[in-house]
This record gives C-alpha cells, structure tokens and sequence, in this order.
C-alpha cells in the first residue's frame, strides 16, 4: 500500500510540473519583436541594457569592476551575473552563448515577460485588447518597478554606494530604456 501511494504521490507531483510548465511562454529574442516594433528596437539598441553582456567580458569596465570589488576576468558564465545581463536566464530563456545567443544582453522580455504567447496573439490580431496580450503574458513594465529591482536591486555589486551613478530611479529609467513610440493601434 505505502508502494502504491509513493507512486501514486510521484505521479501526482509529475503531473504537476507538466501542467505549470507544459504552456509556458516561451523566450522568443529581441529580433522577432524588430518585426513589429522597429522604431522601439532601434532605440533600445542604443542603450546599455542592449550591451550588457558584453560587460561581462574580461577588459570590459575594469575600472568599474574594480570599483565594485571585482576582478576584472571573463564572467560570461557566472549564475549570479547571467540573470541580470542575459534575457529569461533560469526561466526557459538564455543558457549558453552556443545555445542561445539571441538571448544575450537584456531584451524586451526581461521587462515585458516571455513573448511566445502575447507576440502570437499580437500578429493575429493587431487590434488586440490590451488585457487579451497582458493574460498571455505581455508585463507593462511602468505598472510594477518589481522586475527591474530584481537585477537593480541589493544582488548587484553595482549600487549606489560603490558610484552615485548607479543609484536607481525607476522613472528616469523607464524614460532611458527605450523610447515609448505611439503604437499605430489602440489597445
């Protein structure tokens, strides 16, 4: 009997995972959402979120990294850093320059969650209700500070106490993102 419930739990718990992750959005890059938002890609391709990356590199901001107690070495694998300079890392998005460049550096899905869903309903219907694209997944990241102090925030080393130039502003930082372009249709 106690086989039967282990199996039985097992099973269950399985089932589970399936369920919660069987449809979950997919991470789809900054090149897919081009298509549609060019003026807003071209913008964001300007800024530092666009090449954060490549600040993980070895002789890339070294005095920056001195300043915040780094050495100045290759960080492109390091866990910590992957998961504020790279798009979905740990959640289904970058793993590996040789498995997911496209993924590189912080995309529009880092602010506007994982695209497969909401992008899909957007090219089907491009006068979509703006709530349809937010319960497939679409984040207004003007709504929530909450996922950019997820990277912003006490993890980093780069804070405000190490340069005033990394204190955080969440209204001026929404402004230098990218530019906000009117969108052709309402939503």
């Amino acid at each position: 009997m106690k086989k039967i419930i282990g199996f039985v739990s097992v099973l269950f718990v399985m089932a589970l995972f399936v369920a919660t992750y069987a449809n979950a959005a997919e991470y789809i890059g900054a090149k897919k959402c081009k298509a549609c938002h060019m003026k807003q890609f071209k913008s964001w391709s300007e800024t530092s979120m666009a090449k954060s990356f490549d600040n993980l590199k070895a002789g890339v901001m070294v005095a920056e990294k001195k300043k915040a107690g780094l050495e100045d070495k290759d960080y492109t694998t390091d866990p910590k850093c992957l998961k504020c300079h790279t798009t979905g890392y740990g959640k289904g998005g970058f793993v590996s320059m040789e498995k997911t460049p496209d993924l590189a550096g912080v995309q529009c899905e880092m602010c506007h969650g994982a695209g497969s869903e909401y992008s899909a309903l957007m090219k089907k219907d491009k006068n979509f209700k703006l709530a349809d694209a937010k319960a497939q997944g679409l984040i207004i990241p003007s709504e929530d500070e909450k996922g950019c102090m997820s990277c912003h925030g006490g993890d980093s080393p780069f804070v405000e106490k190490v340069d005033a130039k990394y204190k955080f502003d969440f209204k001026d930082r929404l402004k230098k993102t990218h530019e906000h372009f009117p969108l052709k249709q309402q939503h």
